[in-house]
């Protein structure tokens, strides 16, 4: 027995234009992965370009006929309709990307600078409105609208994440009311949520704070099932996320401080000298990873454990410092990844979990025996800007191993974007690797995609990742972006639809606060000014009076030889003690904090 279409029901494609034909008002589509489709519209289809947070809406409808020209991308809402002759697409809304072919409206210099100003809006006044700036009333949930809930467990990893956002979007606007926020929640953390074990010589990171008035009660044990009564290792790495990019525009030395304590905390209690990588979790009281009480996280690793140290602190605090030792732990870091997560000869997907010896666990949990796509797409991402770090062909050949084999079995091919987890193994007959639980796509996701495929194009001058990213950006774009609220929302259904259920509807949760979003503001700004269309970019730094006097100011870690600073103001006016190969400002001495504008330019 097969199952017929033999219902109408509606849908998205996206695609590019091979012929419109006016007299009968079809267009003939191609989908990402050469499938083509017939597809008609009428005087009830609608059409616009897309347009950024808090932009108006950009009616093309009157111009849709001189718009549908050959090789233009474009994204189709419809309706299928079950016609004897076959199934037959009504258009009810188009999304057009650009002003013509190959033209993107997200690839213009500032797009991605306006999103994280508008995303860092939201959020500011979401927790303080347009007052003072006091992170006791900062909330973990925030509703749709960034209303707040009654809950008030203020949760370290979101409150570092919000530090993040700010920090991050003061580097692309200069503006001093999202630093304000920056420092604020670092402060914040460091007198609320650190501790520091001075018999031990360690930093580390409580869960949470539980508030009630002016009563906190510390939560120093994880509070979610799959971490409970431990200590994540994800959790001590995001909360250092937030300071450490607040580092790099400050040169605060107490967060400086703060990081080495927390480091030596992984080096001595998460770190397997023996077998390589770092333990997920470690026992409270004796700091093992080999207690009984860990359960079934006893003695074992993961890909937040070993791939998340990167992204989240580590490449930034190697921006910030230029310390070799922390160029050493980002080599050593991803060759462990690429000696063990790849698993090709079993499937697609690599492994995220293991055993202390390296052995798959393939039963642990809600993953079992699943595949999260953006890990995959997160390791191609830094993969590359290790490689240009410290240029090896194992790192370039996985990355661009990945890059060619996720859109076939990670990515939508005919709606696009990208989905969430999936089984990492096919049963005989099937076609597609089945869904955990939905199809429904989720943010973070989307920007490991954007940011891969990104820097691919850019690094190697990559027709096909090019492509990719700009499918990519055009799905997150056209469906994430929330028109009516501000910021982005949690996740979408697989045509694009806001899935606005359970903790998805919310705009704040122990899983969204501010830092996917604005990582991709901020990288997706570097890499296509910088790498892909040739922009110079200005960035905003604030170094106190006690930080170091060489402020290093390279964006991310880029291709040696493509990217120079070109230009530097300090409080306003030029000046020229800077080394522009090496991206370093020679800072003067002073009493006050000075204001540092740069800017990066690519080489021609």
């Amino acid at each position: 027995m097969t199952n017929d279409l033999n219902f109408s029901t509606s849908d998205t494609i996206a695609g590019y234009i091979q012929a419109y034909d006016p007299a009968a008002r079809t267009i003939s589509l191609r989908t990402s992965d050469g499938r083509d489709f017939e597809i008609g519209i009428d005087d009830t289809t609608s059409a616009e370009m897309v347009r950024n947070l808090s932009q108006p809406y950009l009616n093309a409808g009157a111009q849709v006929d001189s718009l549908l020209v050959p090789e233009r991308y474009i994204s189709v809402r419809g309706i299928f309709y079950p016609d004897p002759a076959g199934v037959a697409i009504q258009a009810k809304h188009l999304v057009i990307f650009g002003r013509g072919p190959g033209d993107y409206r997200f690839e213009a210099p500032d797009w991605w600078v306006h999103q994280i100003d508008e995303i860092a809006a939201f959020y500011r006044h979401a927790q303080f409105g347009g007052g003072t700036v006091d992170f006791r009333n900062y909330r973990t949930i925030l509703r749709l609208g960034g209303d707040k809930t009654s809950s008030h467990v203020q949760e370290t990893d979101t409150i570092s994440r919000l530090v993040y956002g700010m920090a991050s979007a003061y580097m692309l606007t200069g503006k001093p009311e999202y630093l304000e926020v920056a420092e604020a929640g670092t402060e914040y953390l460091r007198q609320h949520m650190r501790f520091v074990d001075r018999d031990n010589d360690v930093t580390y990171w409580y869960h949470g704070i539980k508030v009630d008035g002016r009563l906190e009660t510390k939560l120093f044990t994880s509070e979610f099932d799959d971490d409970y009564d431990a200590i994540p290792m994800y959790e001590q790495i995001y909360a250092l996320a937030g300071p450490t990019q607040t580092f790099r525009v400050t040169g605060d030395p107490r967060i400086a401080a703060d990081i080495d304590g927390t480091l030596r905390l992984f080096e001595k209690y998460f770190r397997d000298h023996d077998g390589g990588g770092y333990f997920s979790h470690i026992d409270p009281i004796l700091l093992s990873p080999d207690q009984e009480s860990l359960g079934a996280n006893r003695g074992r690793k993961n890909w937040n454990s070993v791939g998340d140290h990167a992204p989240a602190y580590l490449i930034n605090l190697l921006l910030a410092t230029g310390e070799e030792r922390h160029a050493e732990m980002l080599e050593r870091t991803f060759d462990t990844i690429a000696a063990h997560f790849p698993d090709y000869d079993a499937s697609p997907f690599v492994q995220e979990r293991f055993f202390s010896d390296w052995s798959p666990d393939t039963n642990h949990s809600w993953q079992l025996n699943r595949a999260v796509v953006g890990h995959n797409l997160k390791i191609a991402w830094n993969l590359m800007r290790m490689h240009a770090l410290k240029p090896k062909q194992g790192y370039a050949d996985l990355a661009r191993h990945i890059a060619a084999i996720m859109p076939a079995v990670g990515s939508d091919q005919q709606r696009g974007g990208w989905y969430d987890v999936v089984e990492r193994l096919r049963e005989p007959g099937q076609g597609a690797h089945r869904f955990a639980w939905h199809d429904r796509k989720a943010w973070w996701q989307q920007e490991q995609a954007i940011l891969a495929y990104l820097i691919l194009a850019g690094t190697f001058d990559d027709e096909e990742a090019l492509r990719q990213a700009r499918e990519s950006e055009g799905f997150y774009n056209a469906y994430f972006l929330d028109q009516d609220e501000g910021a982005v929302y949690f996740s979408v259904l697989a045509d694009g639809t806001p899935f606005l259920l359970g903790t998805e509807r919310f705009k704040g949760s122990h899983s969204m606060s501010m830092y996917h979003s604005t990582e991709l503001c901020y990288l997706a700004t570097v890499y296509t000014n910088l790498l892909i269309t040739g922009h110079p970019l200005s960035l905003w730094f604030n170094p106190r009076p006690d930080a170091s006097r060489t402020l290093r100011v390279a964006p991310d870690l880029l291709p040696a030889g493509r990217v120079q600073l070109s230009e530097v103001e300090i409080d306003g006016v030029p000046y020229d003690k800077f080394d522009a190969k090496n991206m370093t400002v020679d800072l003067p001495e002073s009493a006050d904090r000075l204001t540092v504008r740069v800017q990066i330019s690519p080489v021609s």
